[in-house]
């Protein structure tokens, strides 16, 4: 019998508030959430030294040298004897343990097992171990009473979990090792996992990246999202079109998440706001929502670094609160009888809907009030549960908003304090302040959200009250500050009076925050300069940096195995542990000896790469020539145009001069566009109908390919990165506001060509500016060019020649007005600069050829680039929020 077995038939059943619950719950939380939220504090007290805080006793206790008593959540101390993860350090247990799920919990017996058997028998057998870690992770928060961080994202892109926890535990040749005498081949195994494509691109992979991070440095924290049923879509590509289908990751259920039936929260939309009278004779507003949404808890496991601490990440599903309408079924009416069903359930069914109707318009802001409501009603009651009041809420708790999706929680963090536990209107906004903090992700206007008044007063009409009075305090303010200059005034006012009465949500979380971070030195720049000028004026301090990060377990330790094993073999096991011990690479940089070893390591990669072209494209390359590579999501801003029309040039170039020497390049492009991105849907087709001309072209050969890798992804990125000698970062400057994969990739070896924008600022500084190839307008120069303005007239023969090509349907015979919209584009206002741009970009890629030709000079820079990107870990980005935003401290 398992742990958790053993925990769960010990524990007995009981109640609280109303909710039956099991004690031995993973979280180890008593399971007060109901249906009809947490029970309120009816007065707002202060926590004094006599309050029946377990955790604050336990850490008196252990300030004072005693044991801590044990948390008074869930039943007792751990069962005596070896954790489990202890135990399956033995493959020979591990196996025993894979077996037994494979029969008791799969139902199949091991002759009769599919591949997805034995996958989900696997991360079972795992999952066991990790929950008396999660188990025991949860009761040290308790006990230790200290600040807790709640990470809200829209996004979470897991991407595949099963490496990922083994990696972190040690685990991944124990389990090679007990599976293989079953016939089962644990890489076929990672194969098989479904991608959990939570998110979109940067920014929720930023936040995976986060929350394993927040468990390697064992910080108390929780993750919230939403728990989509079909997440991002899954990107076909039919005769060089995009096409999207239903990425239906949950088709086999997710063994890695644990389902809290007992854990609903009532979310509600629309209806009226009311006075009722108190009984002291005062009034208070009620909200009395038309339509109640149930926000249903599903739970996973984060393990953190070598099994040290276990986060957990909640994702909501939505549910009806009454699954079908009986009497209209009763009546014939079968579809009508799930109608609203299906209307409620529509919030958690796809990422990131079509906003281009208003329904769809309107799903996106229900699905942002909806994780977002839930998420604070469980904090809340959480914290609650552990203080006895909401008084330290901001001592005790830090909320970061990743980017303006959770921008609601400001106007919901008050209903909650002031509606539903009774706080004063100021000290609500004390502790929401407090408490908040919010991440800007860009500068683009469409991505700093705005909603409609009218909108956001029938679906959240308490909630628009309460933003009214917010720009109420706050407008005063500005005005008692001798000034009564409009212009300032309503550029700071929360609601925007020039297109048509709008919410901006991006100042709600900037008003309601304690700190507001960009995510690059040049982006946090840009933001005091730009979008929030006139704010930063008035809060000259809450605007800090803080660059991003990545977790090297995924992108360095599992994606690039014979890498690492060359690191550690180099430089010892403590480059697992510590970023900055790569800096030891830059002794063996100019040893032809190690060059050789790392250039064949990269070779490898290359060839493995190859395989998945060839099978996914159809098209062959040559794995020794360069791999010149851009992954991004699809946008004009991002500038695949640039790379396409650059790769139109050189071919050229190369038909002029087939003689020259010319370096063999593999342009690979991978990403998606968004459903109703339709110029970024033509930047694709381009890309393959380009393709079809340069790759079946004779003259040129291997010496140029470009291929587009359909279908971006997790799994795919750790393909890609290992593989990658050159790392394409061309967005026009200014406008990315930190960017991953730059990092990923010259952690991998890659060479970097791109502008000075979001991080590539950053990378230059560490790496070193002759390590790093720069092209192009500065953040400055673009602005300054834009107001100037970029005529035809100023482009160079090279540049006229391609969008002649593609205008007059060189690269579409049968459609040569395909790419009309592309060059009217560039024609009417090139407002991301791709032609004022293009000289600048073609010379720094001959550059990159001359470098390439000088082997030893290209495996010295790649070397360096990975020895001196250590501080791009994702931990330190962690560490700095931890220690100057959230003033939070590791257990």
């Amino acid at each position: 019998m398992s742990v958790v077995d053993q925990n769960l038939k010990r524990s007995p059943t009981r109640k609280h508030d109303g909710v039956t619950s099991v004690e031995a719950e993973a979280t180890v939380e008593v399971a007060t959430a109901s249906r009809a939220d947490a029970k309120p504090a009816r007065k707002p007290r202060k926590a004094t030294s006599g309050s029946a805080s377990a955790s604050a006793a336990a850490a008196a206790a252990s300030a004072a040298g005693a044991a801590p008593a044990p948390a008074t959540v869930g039943h007792g101390p751990l069962p005596a004897g070896a954790p489990a993860i202890d135990a399956i350090v033995d493959p020979a247990v591990f196996r025993e343990a894979i077996l037994r799920k494979l029969l008791y919990a799969v139902g199949k017996d091991s002759s009769r097992a599919s591949e997805h058997d034995w996958l989900v028998a696997t991360i079972l057998a795992l999952r066991d171990g990790i929950v008396d870690r999660w188990i025991d992770s949860t009761r040290r928060t308790y006990a230790s009473g200290k600040k807790r961080v709640y990470y809200l994202s829209l996004e979470f892109l897991i991407g595949r979990m099963l490496f990922d926890a083994l990696g972190n535990l040690g685990l991944i040749e124990t389990a090679r090792e007990a599976l293989a005498p079953l016939g089962v081949d644990l890489d076929r195994l990672r194969q098989a996992e479904p991608d959990a494509a939570l998110g979109n691109g940067g920014l929720g992979r930023l936040a995976a990246c986060f929350i394993e991070s927040l468990s390697s440095l064992k910080l108390p924290a929780y993750g919230y999202g939403i728990r989509y049923d079909y997440g991002l879509f899954k990107q076909a590509v039919s005769d060089g079109w995009q096409r999207e289908i239903p990425e239906d990751w949950l088709s086999f259920g997710n063994p890695w998440e644990f389902e809290r039936p007992e854990v609903a929260y009532e979310i509600g939309f629309g209806g009226h706001v009311v006075d009722e009278p108190r009984d002291d004779g005062s009034v208070r507003r009620v909200w009395h929502p038309g339509e109640k949404v149930l926000a249903a808890a599903y739970d996973t496991p984060v393990v953190g670094w070598r099994g040290a601490h276990v986060n957990t990440l909640r994702l909501w599903a939505a549910k009806a609160p009454h699954p079908i309408a009986l009497e209209a079924f009763n009546h014939g009416d079968y579809v009508g009888a799930m109608a609203q069903r299906a209307r409620i359930e529509a919030i958690s069914r796809v990422l990131y809907p079509s906003d281009a109707t208003p329904a769809g318009y309107e799903l996106r802001l229900r699905q942002e009030y909806f994780f977002t409501a839930a998420s604070l009603q469980d904090l809340v009651r959480r914290h609650v549960q552990a203080f006895g009041t909401l008084e330290n809420l901001g001592e005790k708790a830090a909320i970061q908003l990743n980017d303006t999706h959770p921008a609601i929680a400001v106007a919901e963090l008050m209903r909650l304090l002031i509606d539903v536990h009774g706080f004063a209107y100021d000290d609500a906004w004390r502790l929401t302040r407090q408490t908040l903090n919010y991440t800007n992700h860009t500068l683009l206007p469409e991505a700093l959200e705005t909603w409609s008044v009218q909108l956001m007063e029938r679906l959240l009409p308490r909630h628009m009250e309460i933003i009214y009075r917010i720009n109420w305090h706050h407008l005063e303010a500005v005005s008692r500050g001798a000034t009564q200059d409009q212009d300032l005034i309503r550029s700071v006012s929360l609601i925007d009076e020039s297109h048509g009465r709008r919410v901006r949500m991006g100042h709600l979380a900037f008003l309601g925050s304690n700190k507001v971070n960009g995510v690059s030195a040049l982006h946090t720049e840009l933001m005091r300069e730009t979008v929030f000028a006139d704010l930063h004026a008035l809060f000259p301090d809450r605007i800090v940096s803080k660059t991003n990060g990545v977790t090297f377990r995924r992108w360095l330790q599992q994606c690039n195995p014979a890498l690492t094993s060359l690191l550690v073999e180099t430089l010892g096991e403590r480059v697992l542990d510590d970023p900055g011990a790569l800096r030891g690479l830059e002794a063996h940089a100019d040893d032809p000896g190690f060059q050789a070893r790392y250039a064949a390591v990269k070779h490898a990669n290359k060839e493995a790469l190859a395989e998945i072209i060839a099978q996914r494209t159809g098209w062959r390359v040559d794995p020794t020539a360069m791999f010149d590579v851009q992954i991004k999501r699809i946008h004009e801003y991002k500038r695949q145009l640039l790379n396409v029309l650059e790769t139109v040039a050189l071919y050229h170039a190369i038909k002029a001069n087939p003689e020259r020497s010319w370096p063999k390049r593999v342009k690979i492009f991978a990403g998606k566009a968004a459903a109703s991105y339709t110029q970024a849907k033509l930047i694709i087709k381009l890309a393959h109908d380009v393709a079809r001309v340069i790759n079946t072209d004779p003259v040129v050969g291997d010496r140029l390919k470009l291929v587009f890798l359909p279908n971006y992804n997790v799994s795919l990125a750790e393909a890609i990165i290992p593989a990658a000698d050159l790392s394409e970062q061309i967005s026009t400057a200014g406008m990315e506001a930190s960017g991953t994969g730059n990092m990923k990739l010259a952690l991998n070896g890659a060479l970097t060509i791109g502008t000075l924008d979001g991080a590539n600022v950053e990378i230059r500084e560490h790496v070193g500016e002759e390590n790093i190839v720069i092209f192009g307008l500065t953040a400055d120069e673009v602005t300054a060019k834009r107001k100037a303005g970029f005529s035809p007239d100023e482009r160079s023969t090279r540049l006229t020649r391609v969008l002649y090509e593609i205008e007059t349907g060189v690269f579409s015979p049968e459609d040569p007005t395909r790419f009309d919209p592309i060059i009217e584009a560039l024609n009417r206002n090139d407002h991301f600069l791709v032609a004022p741009d293009f000289d600048a970009y073609y010379e720094a890629q001959r550059e990159v050829d001359a470098l390439w030709a000088d082997q030893p000079t290209w495996w010295r820079m790649a070397i360096l680039n990975t020895a001196r990107i250590g501080w791009f870990s994702s931990d330190r980005t962690i560490s700095e929020y931890a220690a100057e935003i959230w003033r939070a401290q590791p257990l």
